[in-house]
Order: structure tokens, then C-alpha cells, then sequence
């Protein structure tokens, strides 16, 4: 046993800290094998060398091309992509029709052509995350005692629930009433090898997989103290699990696993919320992000801030125009009583929390309007001006601002709708009138009266709050809702080649399975894809209604 130590412990040394490799526990330098027995003891002796493996499980989701490494696209940088990619295909996040928009493709629902990149880095993001979990899983023995691989474990189950109620979502219908529609195919740990012929699992399959996942990982969780909240805990476990409860109508349960994830996490203050943010991990009401180091983003233009922050430089944003912006059928929903109206800025390119900014050189200029050669090109009307540029720094250049995966306010607005759906509306509208009220609207009131009515008002809460974050899709998808992205009641900000409307049920908003899994599963074949509807034209599904933005 010791020789397979000192082995082990020299096939760890010179390990980059944040890359996982699936044959670290395989292969012996001298070429020898590790059997399963062996890495098991080795695991139990050493558990802290595993956490290069639950390291690597987090870093890939913001690391910079970690699908698509040879072709190094610019859309391909961890999770904040997959984010932006998904609100492209909903109703709320515009983009100009022009060089440079990386995510013009599924702005435009080209994306569901199954050949082409931009959904391919959907598909095999969250299975690539999915295999380093299972590694890690296949490496902790089942009996094992160790408090920390416990730990280790509990991380693993929860990420993989994670990704899989992803999949779910993006390549079928909701769970109500489509239970036994095929999904994706399920990859665990306990499998002897990845099947050759690994066929979809129906729905119903693939929310039990995540919902045992994350019954077990919580209780492993209890009583672990993070380093950072780029590491899953126990509440942040119980923030997935209500999301899954949410989508499944467990509303009793959604309820309290929503109240138990945001114990102790404040809001965003109002004073706070009059400002740009968004960007650190820091923030108190961060429950869970990913944490952007600059060493790991080599390309100032492959992340996040340079495709959504409207205060960067070395961007596609500030330097070429492609500013993120929100539909204005929503934005003239939003009462300018409500300070998160100043998110973007109005036809006028003027927000009250530009009032006291300005670009570095440009002390008299407003920053809307302001152009600088090379720098920084005008905002668009309705351009987000939500999310900050690194350290506040306005005109930062390193782009490493931290991404939020969970927050309190969303578990609030989780936990109001589930009370109210799961029969008692009061206390749900007081829930969120009080929030509202206190930190975000002093002039807010609940006029809706039933469950469905507050439902639809919590919806419009959800595509204004979290605006920009990666739910505008899946709540679409699991409230049933037509995408709505212009009418008859003024003039939609979307260009003309996004601009048409999709019935709720289309089967064109589902995701295919990408043509590479078909050429290695099979299990699956073409025919076995999604498949009906068709790529929207200019000005279809005219008439379609949204209950928010009429």
C-alpha cells in the first residue's frame, strides 16, 4: 500500500489546483494501473487529494472554452454562456442584428438545427460537468466514514442534479402532464461503463434521478462550512431542490426548501439596487456563484461582462455595440416608481443611476450617448445597465466580474408563488409585497386576487428581477406561456429578424439532440429526435398574448 501512496502522491504533484483530467486516479507515472480497489483505499487514506477532482467539477463552469477548445468560439465560456444563450430564446433580452452577436443564433431560434455549435455547447456543457461528478462519485467508496469525501459527495449528487434539471428542461416540456416523454439520456456513477446504447429517459426518470440526488446530498451537506460560494452547501442544495419542487407543482415543499435556502441571506437594499452590480460574489445576497479569476480568462473578450456589462472595455458591448438590452414591452410594464426601472436606460439613453457616472477621461459627458473611438460606441435604447464592470471599475479591461447562480430574492419570489399556488395566496402576496415594498418599489401594492392571478404577477417579478440570469427560458417553458416579443401596443426594440411571436407548446422551442450524440449513442437515432415546427419567420404568431406585457 505504501508503494501505490508514493505513486499516487507523485501523479498529484504539479497538478494545475482548478483541472480535473478523468485518468488522474488511473494511471501511475510509470504506467502502471491503479485498480478500483486501490483508488478506493488511496481515497479513504488521502481525501483531501480529491479536491483537485471537486475542484476542476467547479471551475469548469466559468472557465473559457471548456466545450469547444480547438475552435476557441466566443460563445463557449463556461456557464454564463449557456445563461445568455437560454435568454436569447425568450422574450425579454434583445440584441442588435449585426457583426459580432455571438448569440444572434439563438435570437434568432436558429438553434435548433441539430448540427450546429451553439446548442452542441448546451448539450455538452452540463454532460461534461455530469462526467466530472461521476468521477468524483465512482472514486468515494460507499461505506466510507470520512467526513470530508461525505462532503465531497454531497457537492457531487447536488451539481449533478443541477445539470440534469437543466437537460430536462431545455429538451422537453415541462414536468406536469409530459412525465412520460422522453428526455436525455441518464449517465450515473454506478453505471459499469457508459453505455454504447443509452437511449432517453423519459421525464418522469430524469427528475427522480434528480430528485434522489439532491434527498441525499443534503443530509451529507450538514455541517459544511465552504471555503467559498463557488462550493455547493447544504442551503444552496436546498435552493436547487425548491427550483425542482417549483417546476414538479410540489408547492408545500418548494415553500420551505425556498425559506430554508435563504435563511440569513439579505436583500439587495434599495440603495444598493439604485446602482450597477451584479458582479461579485462578495455580495451579501449572493447565495452561489461562480468565481471569475482573471488568470483563467486568458481572452478579455470570452466571458461574461464583455457580452452583457454595458461598462467594459475590450468587450463586444462597449467597443463594437453589442449591448444587451430589455425588451421594451416589459420595460414600460415596470412603474418608475421601482428603482430596478433604472436597469436600462429609456429612449433617451438616460437612467437615474447614470446621473452621478461617468467614463474615465469624460468627466462632462453623459455616458449614454458618450462615443469614443475604439472604446466605447453608444447605448442602445433600453440598454442593461444592471450589471457592473469588475471591482465598479467603469472602463475595466480584465473582465473577471464573478457570475450569480442563486440569490435571495429569487428564493423569495420561489416561496411566494409556491405558498399561493399551494392554496394560500394571502400569505404569499404578503411575502412579496413586503419585499417589494422595502427594497425595491415603496409604492407597491398586490392587486391580484387568486392563485393564478398572483402567479402571473410573480412572473412579471421573476422576468424584472432576474433579468439577465438564465431563467426567462425555463419559466416560459414550465408556466406555459406564449414568447411574446412584439404586439400591437407600441413598437418593439427587437430587429426585425427576432421579431415574431411562438405559441406555448411549438415544438420548435425544444432543443435536438446534437448530431455528435447521435453518431456515438446508439441509442439514439435521428428519428429518435425532437422534431415538428419550424424556424419562426419575421412577424409570426402576430396576435399571440403575454398577461404581463398587453
Amino acid at each position: 500500500m505504501k508503494n501505490i501512496l508514493n505513486k499516487f502522491l507523485l501523479l498529484l504533484i504539479g497538478l494545475p489546483l482548478m483541472v480535473s483530467c478523468v485518468d488522474d486516479l488511473d494511471t501511475a507515472p510509470e504506467g502502471s494501473i491503479l485498480t478500483e480497489a486501490q483508488k478506493a483505499e488511496v481515497a479513504e487514506l488521502l481525501p483531501e487529494r480529491l479536491s483537485a477532482d471537486l475542484n476542476g467539477m467547479y471551475a469548469i463552469m466559468g472557465a473559457q472554452f471548456p466545450v469547444l477548445p480547438s475552435n476557441e468560439r466566443h460563445d463557449d465560456y463556461g456557464y454564463p454562456s449557456i445563461t445568455l444563450a437560454l435568454d436569447h430564446n425568450g422574450p425579454d433580452m434583445v440584441s442588435p442584428d449585426a457583426g459580432f452577436n455571438w448569440f444572434g443564433t439563438p435570437g434568432r431560434f436558429q438553434d435548433r438545427n441539430y448540427t450546429f455549435a451553439s446548442p452542441y455547447i448546451r448539450w455538452a456543457f452540463f454532460y461534461n460537468q455530469i462526467k466530472l461528478a461521476n468521477d468524483l462519485l465512482s472514486a468515494i467508496p460507499e461505506d466510507t466514514e470520512s467526513q470530508e469525501l461525505l462532503y465531497y459527495k454531497g457537492q457531487a449528487l447536488a451539481v449533478r442534479a443541477f445539470d440534469y434539471f437543466h437537460l430536462v428542461q431545455m429538451y422537453q416540456f415541462t414536468y406536469l402532464g409530459n412525465e412520460d416523454k422522453p428526455a436525455v439520456p441518464i449517465i450515473t456513477h454506478d453505471m459499469e461503463e457508459e453505455p454504447i446504447e443509452n437511449p432517453r429517459a423519459t421525464v418522469r426518470e430524469v427528475y427522480e434521478l434528480i430528485m434522489n440526488d439532491l434527498n441525499a446530498a443534503i443530509p451529507l451537506l450538514e455541517g459544511f462550512q465552504r471555503p467559498n460560494k463557488n462550493a455547493v452547501n447544504q442551503q444552496v442544495a436546498y435552493g436547487i431542490r425548491a427550483r425542482v419542487n417549483l417546476v414538479m407543482g410540489n408547492w408545500q415543499q418548494a415553500a420551505s426548501d425556498a425559506a430554508t435556502a435563504r435563511a440569513g441571506f439579505p436583500f439587495l437594499s434599495l440603495s444598493e439596487a439604485a446602482q450597477p452590480g451584479f458582479n461579485s460574489v462578495s455580495a451579501p445576497n449572493w447565495m452561489w456563484g461562480v468565481i471569475i479569476n482573471p488568470i483563467n480568462i486568458p481572452s478579455n473578450y470570452v466571458n461574461w461582462p464583455s457580452k452583457l456589462s454595458s461598462f467594459v472595455d475590450n468587450s463586444y458591448t462597449a467597443n463594437v455595440g453589442q449591448y444587451k438590452s430589455i425588451n421594451n414591452l416589459l420595460w414600460s410594464k415596470i412603474p418608475d416608481s421601482d428603482v430596478r426601472k433604472g436597469w436600462w436606460v429609456d429612449a433617451n439613453l438616460e437612467s437615474p443611476i447614470l446621473e452621478n457616472l461617468r467614463w474615465p477621461g469624460f468627466p462632462d459627458d453623459p455616458i449614454g450617448p458618450l462615443s469614443i473611438s475604439e472604446v466605447k460606441m453608444p447605448f442602445l435604447p433600453y440598454t442593461n445597465i444592471k450589471f457592473a464592470a469588475n471591482n465598479n471599475v467603469i472602463g475595466n479591461t480584465d473582465n473577471a466580474s464573478d457570475w450569480v447562480l442563486m440569490r435571495s430574492e429569487e428564493m423569495l419570489l420561489i416561496e411566494a408563488e409556491a405558498l399561493a399556488m399551494g392554496g394560500d395566496v394571502p400569505a404569499g402576496a404578503a411575502l412579496l409585497e413586503d419585499f417589494i415594498r422595502n427594497y425595491r418599489n415603496p409604492e407597491y401594492t398586490v392587486t391580484a386576487s387568486g392563485a393564478q392571478d398572483f402567479r402571473m404577477e410573480i412572473w412579471k417579478q421573476r422576468r424584472v428581477e432576474l433579468w439577465g440570469e438564465g431563467f426567462s427560458f425555463f419559466d416560459l417553458m414550465r408556466l406555459n406561456q406564449n414568447l411574446v416579443r412584439f404586439n400591437d401596443r407600441i413598437q418593439t426594440n427587437y430587429p426585425e429578424v427576432m421579431r415574431f411571436n411562438m405559441a406555448a407548446g411549438d415544438p420548435w422551442l425544444l432543443l435536438r439532440i446534437p448530431l455528435r450524440e447521435i453518431n456515438s449513442n446508439r441509442g439514439i437515432s435521428e428519428g429518435d429526435n425532437n422534431s415538428g415546427g419550424s424556424q419562426p419567420t419575421i412577424g409570426a404568431g402576430a396576435g399571440l398574448s403575454d398577461p404581463i406585457t398587453d
